[in-house]
């Protein structure tokens, strides 16, 4: 299963406020499957803890350390919104949301750093309109991804079991 497939590609979205696009963020990675329900209120109560917004334009917002019991696969989602939303210090024009069961996310977000000083790579992230431009410049970072076994869906007990 890919980290970041291109349904996880959202451009041209509208976001009131940084916690609504956070909440939209961590959705995507809910609609995956990557996550389950609650994963997207913990971003939220990260980005409360420390801002997850890292200049040029990008966030990456990602859970608490006791919400990765929600996570099931790690993946990344990519929501791009070309008005900007205001994140207190920065203006923030992409969100790319992380979902990884262990420190898988301190690769990733390493790799995203890399990709992120590149001026132009930046620019191409923001102003992307086809989601495979977006993964054409992410490529890097997803390849060298830590790809760790899905977590099983809980099995239910045998009828007639106590």
């Amino acid at each position: 299963m890919e980290v970041l497939p291109r349904e996880a590609i959202r451009l041209g979205l509208a976001a009131g406020s940084k916690e609504d696009a956070i909440l939209a963020t961590g959705r995507i990675l809910e609609e995956l499957g990557a996550v389950d329900t609650g994963y997207a209120d913990a971003m939220l109560e990260r980005e409360r803890g420390m801002s997850t917004s890292v200049g040029e334009g990008f966030a990456i917002p990602h859970g608490t350390d006791e919400s990765r019991v929600l996570i099931r696969r790690t993946a990344l989602s990519f929501a791009q919104f070309p008005a900007g939303i205001d994140w207190g210090e920065d203006r923030v024009f992409v969100c790319i949301g992380i979902a990884a069961r262990d420190d898988a996310h301190l690769e990733i977000l390493a790799s995203l750093a890399n990709i992120l000083i590149e001026p132009e790579h930046a620019t191409q992230l923001r102003e992307a309109a086809d989601p495979d431009v977006v993964l054409a410049v992410l490529a890097p970072a997803i390849e060298e991804a830590p790809q760790p076994e899905p977590r099983e869906a809980p099995r239910e007990a045998p009828q007639g079991a106590t």
